[in-house]
């Protein structure tokens, strides 16, 4: 199934997305209602609830009293913590058994305001933050919900920033117009990148590519955008002995293709083949069970440049997923490639204008192998001895890893 962590910032606007999803036929688990499911009268929840703030927080019906719990958990972070840890344990465990019972295709959505806060991010294919500038939420909560300006911007500071939102968000939807605008753009990606990656997940197929080599300018988000699927590649096995961000989109003010390359680390290819279903199910469908890299200097034989291949399953996303076994000659030398890359602006520039010259006679190909395959001379002949001597000038080391580190 797909799973989409939805979150949002108070007065985002996050209930008229949930509301948009569960009719367009995502299955829907609501943590709000979930978290007043766990302390309804005579629950467990509700009675650790009392034991922690008192009798006095339930109403005369035995019910809690929500605004006076509110009032003292936004004032004092530490009771705030407090009843987080008698609520949260509590909703996850009703989510996750609602989860069980959802289906292989399934696009499960799962409303979390906090979700930001508690760090669960990498426990989803896709994050999707609702967002509204500050101001526009403080006008809709007094306005509408009839809050003071105090009292809202106390909710407000209460949760992660706007900014810490957006950069945990694979997807941000704007909610700062007219609710049929937001329903709108709903629509639209539920057909354009939802659906087909749920189709592609059930399937265990990659999101299908084509068109030639088309090289875009240096974009700052790149970085960003990969620890959040290296985040979710790293959870998905034990034998994942670590992962790195590799390839042109790591290399800060290099032109590239808008597809992040991942190194995946293991500690042989066997151990390559038994995750594959788990980084399948962490939307990195296997796109080929028995890949090699071309070999390059100094160990030219081919049997030490196998790898495993996957890529993702989310059309809105191209990545490449290059499993490789720690220590190994295809591992060194896409760490080294990167890393002397970083650390020689004139390299840049003279890749750049490599690629830039084999982009433009590639153009036209329906497909990037040709142009991949041109680049090959270059990274034996030109970019070897040069990455070789800076890293006996440096002292470069490979990054060590362990199981602890992952």
């Amino acid at each position: 199934m797909l799973k989409i962590g939805l979150t949002g910032g108070i007065a985002s606007g996050k209930s008229l997305v949930s509301a948009r999803l569960r009719e367009l036929g995502a299955v829907l688990i609501d943590a709000d209602a979930l978290a007043r499911e766990v302390v309804e009268p005579g629950t467990p929840g509700l009675a650790d609830v009392v034991a922690e703030f008192g009798e006095d927080i339930v109403d005369a019906e035995g019910r809690l009293d929500r605004a006076r719990l509110g009032a003292i958990v936004f004032a004092e972070p530490d009771r705030r913590e407090a009843l987080n840890g008698i609520i949260h344990p509590r909703v996850r465990e009703k989510a996750a058994a609602m989860l069980a019972t959802a289906k292989p295709g399934d696009i499960v959505v799962q409303d979390i305001p906090l979700l930001v806060e508690t760090g669960q991010g990498s426990s989803f294919h896709l994050v999707l933050v609702v967002d509204a500038p500050d101001e526009e939420r403080i006008r809709r909560m007094t306005e509408i919900r009839g809050m003071t300006v105090k009292d809202a911007v106390s909710r407000m500071a209460a949760q992660a920033s706007r900014d810490e939102r957006l950069a945990a968000a694979d997807i941000v939807l704007d909610n700062s117009a007219r609710p049929e605008d937001v329903t709108a753009l709903v629509d639209t990606l539920w057909e354009e990148r939802l659906a087909p990656f749920a189709r592609n997940l059930a399937a265990g197929h990659p999101a299908p590519r084509s068109g030639g080599p088309v090289l875009s300018p240096p974009n700052p988000g790149w970085p960003v955008q990969a620890e959040r699927l290296l985040a979710r590649i790293r959870r998905a096995s034990p034998e994942v002995l670590g992962a790195d961000h590799i390839g042109s989109t790591s290399v800060p003010g290099l032109p590239a293709k808008d597809i992040i390359d991942l190194q995946v680390n293991v500690s042989s290819l066997e151990a390559a083949d038994r995750i594959a279903r788990d980084l399948g199910e962490a939307g990195f469908p296997l796109r080929e069970a028995s890949a090699r890299d071309t070999p390059k200097p100094p160990d030219l034989d081919p049997s030490a440049w196998q790898k495993r291949f996957h890529c993702n399953a989310d059309p809105g996303r191209p990545a490449n997923v290059h499993v490789r076994v720690l220590g190994s000659p295809g591992w060194r030398y896409a760490l080294l490639f990167r890393d002397w890359l970083r650390a020689n602006p004139d390299a840049v520039g003279m890749y750049a204008a490599m690629k830039q010259e084999l982009a433009a006679q590639h153009a036209g190909d329906g497909r990037t192998l040709a142009y991949a395959e041109a680049k090959e001379p270059w990274f034996t002949e030109v970019a070897w001895p040069l990455m070789d001597a800076w890293a006996s000038r440096s002292g470069w080391q490979p990054p060590s890893y362990s199981v602890a580190q992952r």
